[in-house]
């Protein structure tokens, strides 16, 4: 029996591990290019690394804290879920060191050798021993430990070799080596035959008893620890007579990650000495820990073009493309041409360039006089922030919200705050203990006495990398209560007011989720009439009680309800009386799915895209934006969009009453690659 499934609800982090399930399936489907394969195998292992830091360091703590709070749909315990994660993520590394081989040998039949010296079935040759004397002997800096180093702390995700050695009086010792993050990753070594490759772990893990010759080496493995990486930042929890910048503690505190408590243990090796060691020093429990056969991370993949000729790159890689840009609107008259018109967006297929000569445009525009934009997220080197600047320089009112609690992004965005501050942009941080995660840009324009907007609404972050890899649908419009809207949103954030009622957006934690349930309601009532209806949701996450059950009421009422839903789903479909009218599948490709639209009605249905997952957090811990779709045309573009969608079976599978995952053996499409060829 399944503990992880109860009734009509699935646990959270199960669904989760099911989705990085996936992810790591397309590292092994043969109608992937091989060098596309290899990026779903370092992809499933990031994710991976994150969900221990993030999530099970969350129910680590937990249980320290009320071991005996229960999740609210299952009923499991922290202590449950976390023997329930370590249990099915130990068939996961299973499955990705299976996967990997598989890579390995097909790479090696394209001329490249990836070798793994402590698999012992592999040795370095000469010219890669001199190369480690030379380049990575000078940066080595071992340690052995005794009663004047006690203490060892190995920092997050940091790779070491450890060494048992025995001292010229036969006392047990242990040794330390970093291996150095600032060299290389791979090292290649041109064979006969093969390009053969190797990583620095790997050679500092062969050359270690030489380092410690002194000793007798009696065991050794290569060990990685992972953290809980997750802190509370509250705005209450600033002392403000001594902060006189949030900035500042923001920066401590992402300091203070590095030394958080350990949630695993891996290692490449199998000496029980050094387990039991690491195990002691890091109260760390034996169930915690990994064996790892391959690599601790597969980042390395991603370079393995540097190593082969471009034909042969080319022919084991996607075919490349261009996302389109949308004729006869050039950065010369694209304010003019939008306040005609509504512009949509659907990233990657269409080209960001769009919305950045819009900023360009406004930077420099005499009847623009203020630009406001919320930021999550942002490229390391950022196109948007030099417009602000410029903007700011050329006397617009330029004000930005910038989320600094984004997980992983808190550095970034610390960067890019004081540069916007320095430009004299006012630059807010966050509103009150709420992630500002909303994606919206306000362009105010003014014609002698007239005030007009130019508003843009999307699903997805303002960076440029990630548009030409994640799906996300954006809408740009002159439409002036929106933009009347956008006006109300910036001056309530600015004031810390996050449940103002606005004439057409959604706005959590105000109104969105209220919204959104009186809508599942009002196609319930139309199906106990017997009258159309249906619900079509497309999102990241469903994993919010109230919301799943209304579509349970709602499938109970007959309504059809059809979920797009890329990772965790916590809703179980299909179970006979409870969900058997809603379907629920996820469409994991070449992109990240990352758009969220939710769609009422079976004839003109009212269409909203958001930035905003139906998740507990989303709707009542962030402020996020639902923005109607108005333009008729746009309507039905989304709505075309959503019926490819629904009618991918290459790229997609259904989750099935039992909570599994099945591919469907029926004719059908590839949503992605559908939009690439063809715009709709």
């Amino acid at each position: 029996m399944n503990t992880f499934i109860k009734k009509t609800f699935i646990n959270r982090e199960y669904s989760w591990l099911m989705f990085n399930q996936r992810v790591l399936q397309e590292a092994e489907a043969l109608d992937n290019p091989l060098l596309e394969r290899c990026k779903f195998l370092s992809i499933f292992t990031s994710n991976l690394d994150e969900f221990f830091m993030v999530r099970a360091g969350a129910l680590f703590n937990d249980f320290l804290i009320n071991p005996k709070v229960t999740e609210n749909k299952t009923g499991l315990t922290p202590e449950e879920q976390l023997d329930g994660i370590y249990h099915y993520a130990k068939k996961l590394y299973a499955e990705r060191a299976r996967a990997a081989k598989k890579i390995w040998s097909e790479l090696k039949t394209h001329g490249i050798d990836v070798l793994n010296v402590r698999l012992k079935n592999r040795k370095f040759g000469k010219k890669t021993l001199n190369y480690f004397k030379k380049a990575i002997f000078p940066l080595l800096n071992p340690i052995v430990l005794d009663t004047k180093h006690p203490l060892i702390h190995l920092d997050n995700l940091k790779m070491y070799v450890m060494l048992r050695l025995h001292d010229s009086g036969g006392k047990t010792r242990f040794g330390i080596l970093p291996v150095p993050d600032k060299c290389e990753r791979i090292i290649a070594e041109p064979g006969a035959k093969n390009m053969k490759l190797m990583t620095i772990e790997d050679l500092v893990y062969q050359c270690a008893d030489e380092i410690f010759a002194k000793y007798k080496v009696m065991g050794k493995a290569l060990v990685r620890i992972t953290s809980k990486a997750d802190f509370e930042m509250e705005i209450d929890s600033v002392d403000c007579e001594s902060e006189q910048d949030y900035r500042r503690l923001m920066k401590g505190r992402v300091a203070m990650r590095h030394s958080l408590p350990p949630v695993r243990l891996e290692m490449s090796g199998d000496d029980p000495a050094i387990t039991d060691f690491l195990c002691k020093q890091f109260n760390i429990a034996r169930k915690h820990c990994f064996t790892i056969y391959h690599f601790f991370d597969y980042k390395f993949l991603f370079d393995l073009d540097r190593f082969m000729a471009p034909e042969k790159v080319s022919e084991l890689k996607y075919e490349p493309f261009k996302g389109r840009v949308i004729p006869n609107l050039k950065p010369n008259n694209i304010i003019d041409s939008i306040r005609k018109r509504d512009i949509f967006l659907s990233y990657p297929f269409d080209s960001m360039d769009t919305y950045m000569d819009l900023l360009d445009a406004a930077s420099s525009d005499s009847r623009v006089v203020s630009i406001k934009i919320t930021i999550y997220r942002l490229d390391k080197q950022s196109r948007i922030v030099e417009a602000l600047c410029r903007a700011s320089r050329n006397g617009k009112d330029v004000t930005v919200i910038i989320e600094l609690t984004a997980r992983f992004d808190e550095e970034n965005n610390l960067h890019f705050s004081q540069i916007l501050s320095e430009a004299g942009c006012t630059v807010i941080y966050g509103v009150g203990n709420y992630k500002v995660h909303s994606k919206i840009t306000l362009i105010v324009l003014r014609d002698k006495d007239n005030i007009s907007y130019i508003t843009h609404t999307g699903t997805g972050n303002y960076n440029v990398s990630t548009s030409k890899q994640y799906t996300d649908l954006n809408v740009i419009t002159a439409d002036y209560d929106t933009g009347s809207d956008g006006a109300d949103f910036f001056r309530n954030l600015a004031m810390g007011d996050v449940h103002f009622k606005y004439k057409d957006l959604l706005v959590a934690p105000g109104t969105m989720k209220e919204v959104i349930l009186q809508k599942i309601k009002e196609q319930t009532e139309l199906a106990q009439a017997g009258k159309p209806c249906g619900i079509i949701c497309k999102m990241n996450s469903l994993t919010d009680l109230d919301c799943i059950k209304a579509f349970i009421k709602a499938s109970n009422a007959g309504v059809k309800i059809s979920l797009i839903i890329r990772g965790i789903c916590c809703l179980l479909p299909g179970v006979t009386g409870k969900t058997e009218n809603i379907t629920v599948k996820s469409i994991v490709g070449r992109f990240l799915e990352h758009s969220r639209i939710y769609c009422f009605g079976a004839e003109n249905p009212d269409i909203y895209i958001s930035s905003a997952d139906l998740m507990t957090r989303n709707v009542s811990r962030r402020v996020e934006i639902a923005s109607p779709v108005k333009d008729k045309k746009i309507a039905k573009r989304i709505k075309t969009m959503l019926d490819i969608m629904l009618a991918d079976n290459e790229k997609a599978r259904y989750l099935t009453a039992q909570g599994k995952y099945v591919r469907l053996d029926e004719p059908g499409v590839s949503s992605q690659q559908y939009f690439l060829e063809n715009s709709v």
